[in-house]
């Protein structure tokens, strides 16, 4: 038994350098995915402008129009707040959700930050996943207290052994994360068990950068994925990444 999950930063819905309106192109290529859980970042719960400037601007919002009839589940955690909208995290999920939870970890006034917190149910193992979709901030600092933040939340509320996902934007551009990761929580990065090294991630056409991460406990990755090239660029600045988890064993959640 297995999961598919991918994580995506999808630039509130528009193309590198804000160029075109993409929600419609970015929903069929999330599906050609076929994942069970998809993380995403950056995602506009509302915003009054755009519903105004773009005919075909859906009418939910992006996270409710790109879960679409794919993902009967779903949850948003609202982060940055202004005049004409919203934006923060979002968790697509096949399997009920059954309990959500928005943590701010904002380290300043200019970068609002959360950490969405979901409890998932796999009905076929009658198993319990944690779900931690995250984006960091770009300084350096605030990247420090924001991993300090996301290492106390997986301690105090996650059952050291329940399945564990943690996935989103950690624009660690020093790879620092995933060694904390490992040593705290005992997390591990797919994409340097799967491949020997992170994923190059940003820009999505020719990605450089790996700030873009997926990290697991209590499963073997089986797959491990960078979805880049002209057709994701057309949609992101960031590239998408996936992978393939299998349950390290069958047994049952203690209740």
């Amino acid at each position: 038994m297995s999961l598919r999950v991918a994580t995506y930063n999808i630039h509130k819905g528009f193309s590198q350098f804000n160029r075109r309106m993409v929600l419609h192109e970015l929903r069929e290529r999330l599906r050609e995915t076929k994942a069970d859980i998809v993380f995403l970042q950056e995602v506009q719960g509302q915003h009054a402008l755009h519903a105004n400037r773009f005919t075909n601007w859906p009418a939910e919002p992006q996270y409710e129009f790109l879960a679409d009839s794919m993902w009967a589940e779903h949850a948003y955690g609202r982060n940055a707040v202004y005049d004409h909208g919203h934006h923060g995290n979002a968790i697509l999920s096949r399997y009920p959700i059954i309990s959500v939870e928005n943590q701010d970890i904002s380290t300043n006034r200019f970068e609002s930050r959360g950490l969405l917190h979901c409890e998932i149910h796999v009905p076929r193992l009658d198993i319990k996943v944690h779900c931690l979709c995250v984006h960091f901030a770009l300084i350096e600092e605030g990247r420090r207290r924001q991993l300090q933040a996301l290492i106390d939340r997986i301690r105090e509320n996650v059952p050291a052994d329940a399945p564990v996902i943690v996935a989103g934007d950690f624009n660690d551009w020093r790879n620092r994360v995933g060694l904390r990761l490992h040593e705290a929580v005992g997390l591990q990065e797919v994409f340097r068990v799967h491949h020997g090294r992170s994923a190059r991630s940003y820009p999505s056409r020719l990605p450089l950068f790996c700030l873009d991460r997926i990290y697991v406990r209590g499963f073997r990755i089986a797959h491990a994925e960078v979805h880049h090239g002209q057709v994701w660029s057309r949609i992101s600045d960031h590239a998408m990444l996936s992978a393939q988890l299998a349950f390290m064993s069958e047994r049952r959640d203690q209740q």
